[in-house]
């Protein structure tokens, strides 16, 4: 579901008027996608389940991250639990879609939490979005108890409350307390002090070189087009699916969803690698250097 031009007012009512689907229904809509890369059938499922994915995203907002971005981050979680899953195992997809979803939002706020990245292991994400609160309840049930807690005892009692090593929990409480520093701060308390971004080396590249690697790179993408346009639209899905994508299809699934033999579908990617070397081939020592 596109963002583009919603706020967040008017993304909720919208998701919201979506239909309700029964298990039948949704298992018909993921079976369709799944099967034959139905588009219809895969928008439908997760304009369905949007909902979820909004009143996921607002429990996050204490984080101080844009409620639109939030639900951004909802919405490819809940289209990468479309992409994968099953239908046939028995599971309701809204239950399959709450741990993608979440994934998705947590990654984003760790991301944008500090410049500087906080971490992305399953123990830093726990005392990510955990720490405070374990921390508050540690507390109170001590005081309960009529015990004071010192900073050593309360972050050895919140690492073996979560699970996690005592250095992690050491880590992520100073992460957490501290804060990003601006580089345009001055290095003295002069005022004629030089600013910290006048002391960064800069290893950007030179205009002159962004420019002729621009150029390059358009010629590139030319002369592949050219290339990928003299082979069959077999040829072209299988090298698309085996090379240009995130996540590169294996031999064999190729060869189930087109009704042919591993063996088969090799042989046909070996055949339009060498069409496009020919092609490719005809640009003489430039295309050499590319690839060298």
């Amino acid at each position: 579901m596109a963002l583009d031009g919603m706020t967040d007012e008017t993304l909720p009512r919208r998701a919201m008027r979506a239909e309700l689907l029964d298990a039948e229904t949704e298992i018909e809509l993921a079976r369709a996608w799944r099967d034959r890369r139905d588009v219809a059938a895969m928008q439908r499922l997760v304009s369905a389940y949007m909902r979820l994915a909004i009143s996921m995203a607002s429990k996050f907002r204490r984080y101080g991250a844009p409620m639109n971005d939030l639900i951004q981050e909802a919405s490819l979680g809940l289209l990468k639990a479309a992409d994968k899953f099953d239908p046939d195992r028995g599971v309701r997809f809204s239950t399959y879609a709450v741990w993608w979803i979440k994934a998705s939002i947590q990654d984003f706020v760790m991301r944008n939490w500090s410049m500087v990245r906080t971490g992305s292991t399953s123990s830093q994400k726990a005392l990510f979005f955990n720490l405070r609160r374990v921390q508050a309840q540690l507390e109170r049930e001590a005081e309960a108890e009529g015990v004071t807690l010192d900073g050593a005892q309360l972050r050895q009692r919140v690492a073996e409350t979560i699970g996690v090593p005592l250095a992690d929990v050491e880590m992520m409480e100073g992460r957490l307390a501290g804060s990003d520093f601006s580089l345009n701060a001055t290095q003295s308390s002069d005022e004629e002090g030089r600013e910290w971004i006048e002391a960064l080396e800069d290893d950007g590249a030179r205009a002159e070189d962004t420019v002729a690697e621009t150029h390059d790179m358009a010629l590139m993408r030319d002369w592949l087009g050219e290339a990928m346009g003299r082979l069959t639209p077999r040829e072209r899905f299988i090298v698309t699916e085996r090379r240009l994508r995130d996540d590169p299809r294996t031999l064999e699934s190729l060869g189930e969803e087109l009704g042919l033999s591993k063996e088969r579908i090799r042989q046909l990617e070996v055949q339009a690698f060498t069409k496009m070397r020919k092609s490719l081939e005809t640009h003489g020592s430039a295309v050499q250097h590319f690839f060298s």
